[in-house]
């Protein structure tokens, strides 16, 4: 989705998938709605500078952060597990935070976007939910939407929102960077379970930035599907790069 000119090119776009971690960029939004609200003086609104002191109960697998924190002694914010969250994917730092913000209240604000597919159905982890069908969805051409509606200010305005994307553009390898020059901002948040890979994010391609979200499921060859996703990144740069660069007529109009 091209977020100066409003085009957008889809392929598949209305498929259900499984999205893994990229739903994460869900919570991280209704962290700065809450916060957003809580300065206008809502009452029982989560802030971004709530304290969390460390519970070794709320530890689950792949949470690098948290399980290295002491437990009972150290103290973090509601920012901080946002951005143990976004950027070391943690999962323990995600459950807390679900359960701060309330699962109901992810899922009212994706459903206040008009958003159908995607939906927060389970903590991170919860291999029985997931056995029983509760599963954490999307589509491309929703995840894009919400994208765009976080970029445009809908969600939440600025600062909070330049400070959700600050959170979120912190260096990743996975996946759709890998296929960007280094200097390149991404603000993704990339999703990965046995034979799922998915990516979703903004790329601040110089004076054209544009959406990204490519998901795969069934996939037989996870390292395949990495790549994939890495050159359909590097493809869309290209281009957009190029239309930063040029006149309306196609005449590049900065040096390389």
């Amino acid at each position: 989705m091209d977020l100066t000119s409003g085009r957008s090119v889809f392929h598949n776009a209305d498929l259900v998938f499984p999205i893994a971690s990229s739903i994460k960029v869900a919570v991280l939004a209704e962290l700065y709605h809450q916060a957003e609200r809580a300065r206008a003086g809502t009452a029982g609104k989560a802030t971004l500078t709530d304290v969390y002191t460390m519970n070794a109960a709320d530890l689950v697998e792949e949470s690098p952060v948290l399980a290295g924190l002491t437990p009972g002694v150290s103290r973090v914010t509601n920012r901080d597990l946002a951005a143990f969250m976004v950027t070391a994917s943690d999962n323990a730092a995600t459950n807390v935070l679900i359960a701060r913000l309330g699962m109901e209240n992810v899922n009212a604000l994706l459903e206040a976007q008009g958003l159908k597919e995607t939906r927060l159905r389970r903590v991170m982890l919860d291999l029985e939910a997931a056995r029983q069908g509760r599963e954490n969805t999307s589509t491309p051409r929703e995840m894009a939407a919400f994208l765009e509606a976080l970029y445009r200010g809908k969600v939440a305005q600025r600062p909070l929102t330049d400070d959700l994307f600050k959170l979120l553009s912190a260096p990743k390898e996975k996946y759709i960077p890998r296929g960007l020059p280094a200097e390149t901002v991404a603000a993704n948040k990339p999703g990965w379970l046995d034979g799922v890979r998915t990516d979703s994010g903004i790329v601040f391609a110089k004076d054209r930035p544009f959406v990204l979200s490519v998901m795969t499921t069934y996939v037989a060859d996870e390292t395949a599907a990495e790549r994939a996703i890495a050159r359909i990144a590097a493809a869309a740069y290209r281009v957009f790069d190029r239309l930063g660069r040029s006149s309306p007529y196609g005449r590049a109009l900065s040096p390389r």
